[in-house]
């Protein structure tokens, strides 16, 4: 897609001036030739020696900053320059020395949560090298022994996040079945492996930024955040993590809120191990066979959610999975290419925008190179994109390129809770039917298909052009319809 790349590159390469930091606080610096705390105090950007005077230089690893277990050796607003190098987080890495790294406790060995800053424009700020000029050489950080994440993000307000390769050094899936030459993991003893759960965590987080980060591999999720408020995700990779890619179900209550931003982001092949060190996806699994695999997944959320120019693909089950969006909630996609994943390409509650996105419904395209379970394909029907509006929600699909080769192109169902008030418009878009290979039926795609408790709601069906569906017809249940584009 021409326009993806272009984007792509002038994403890349639109990096504001680096702001000054904030006054009051304080910069340091790590890097692998820096030293301990007891030898250096992290403030110059210099390599440790026996000679170096008044401790002037570099930490030698993030662990100094934010021990594990803590407390933090940086405050609230400080910021924290990582060099290019490898950095090995967890239990066995340098100054790994807690109680929280412990060989029977190996779990809690991670970074301690990253202190808020004082206001959303005064933020704590871990920045890899070159953050500020294009990211290309950002720093490793990759976990080991079990470690339970990476990055910590609980209860960190305020923070701004960039420029980091997140990973592990192992091909090993969390709790994996078994099959497919997926190693399980090593939970039951010494040694465990270098592999962690989950790239990111977080929760009980507002005012967020993450940028240029590249995180892939993990054992589990690649991010698994809940409780958020006014997170904004641009220039981030989301790929091959064992069970998903954003987890955003973390407990019972996992709700969102304020502005949630995905910009200029891909979220792929999640559901599926990765080998380490060739980074090739293998071994995809999903639901059927005890995994997960949403590229994207929340659970019952509000907030006003924008993906624009987010590719995702290639996911065990559904692409972006906002179907636990409550009627409160606002989910725009603006020019989203999703294709090849497993359920669902796009599905959402609550009031709905879909604009300017191609979505390639394939959802049996991973027969083939992901040896998924037959039931894991075209899961939920297959329907390219699945809407649930409820109450007085507005759903505008407009200008649009929507092919399946599930059930429908688009389906369209009550989200409970009365979907009288219910206003759609489905305007300008090419809807066409997929061959369907690996699905039960053999019948093509229809090209909308609307709940009977929806049909009494305003649905406007307008110059749209039908290509290989079952029928080319006005799909039941709208109140205006004009087949003719």
């Amino acid at each position: 897609m021409k326009w993806m790349i272009l984007a792509a590159l002038l994403a890349t390469a639109s990096h504001k001036p680096a702001p000054p930091p904030p006054a009051g606080a304080v910069t340091y610096f790590v890097r692998t030739d820096g030293g301990t705390p007891a030898q250096c105090d992290g403030r110059h950007d210099a390599p440790y020696a026996k000679t170096v005077k008044q401790h002037a230089c570099a930490w030698r690893h993030p662990f100094d900053a934010l021990p594990p277990g803590g407390p933090s050796r940086i405050a609230g607003g400080d910021t924290v320059m990582v060099a290019a190098g490898s950095y090995e987080m967890g239990l066995g890495g340098p100054d790994a020395v807690s109680d929280k790294c412990r060989d029977d406790w190996p779990w809690d060995c991670h970074m301690t949560p990253v202190p808020s800053g004082p206001s959303p424009d005064k933020p704590t700020r871990i920045l890899g090298a070159g953050w500020d000029s294009g990211c290309a050489a950002a720093p490793e950080l990759w976990g080991t022994q079990r470690t339970e994440t990476v990055i910590d993000l609980r209860g960190s307000s305020n923070v701004q996040l960039a420029c980091f390769e997140i990973t592990d050094h192992s091909s090993c899936v969390e709790f994996h079945a078994g099959k497919h030459e997926v190693e399980r993991c090593q939970r039951d003893k010494q040694p465990y492996g270098p592999w962690a759960a989950v790239g990111i965590s977080a929760a009980d987080s507002s005012s967020v930024s993450l940028r240029d980060l590249n995180i892939h591999g993990l054992a589990h999720d690649g991010v698994r955040a809940g409780r958020l408020r006014d997170w904004t995700v641009e220039r981030v990779q989301i790929v091959a993590n064992g069970w998903s890619g954003w987890n955003g179900d973390i407990d019972e209550n996992t709700s969102n809120s304020g502005r949630m931003i995905f910009r200029d982001v891909k979220i792929a092949w999640n559901g599926c191990a990765e080998k380490y060190p060739s980074k090739q996806p293998f071994g995809c699994w999903g639901q059927e066979e005890g995994g997960y695999g949403d590229g994207l997944g929340t659970g019952e959320t509000g907030g006003d959610w924008l993906f624009e120019r987010v590719q995702v693909d290639h996911n065990t089950q559904d692409g972006l999975d906002l179907l636990h969006a409550r009627g409160d909630a606002k989910v725009t996609f603006l020019q989203v290419h999703a294709e090849a994943n497993a359920g669902n390409q796009l599905k959402a509650s609550g009031s709905v925008d879909v604009e300017k996105s191609i979505l390639i419904g394939t959802c049996a395209a991973l027969a083939g190179s992901g040896n998924l379970d037959r039931s894991d394909l075209c899961r939920a029907e297959g329907n390219a994109l699945s809407l649930h509006p409820s109450g007085s929600a507005s759903v505008k699909v407009i200008d649009n390129q929507i092919s399946s080769q599930g059930d429908c192109v688009i389906d369209m169902e009550c989200g409970g809770g009365g979907c009288g008030n219910v206003k759609g418009l489905i305007q300008d878009n090419q809807l066409t039917g997929l061959a369907r290979t690996d699905v039960a039926s053999a019948k093509a795609a229809c090209s909308v298909w609307v709940e009977p408790a929806l049909r009494g709601a305003d649905l406007r069906f307008v110059r749209n052009r039908l290509k290989d569906v079952r029928s080319t017809g006005c799909p039941a249940g709208m109140k205006e319809c004009s087949d003719k584009p």
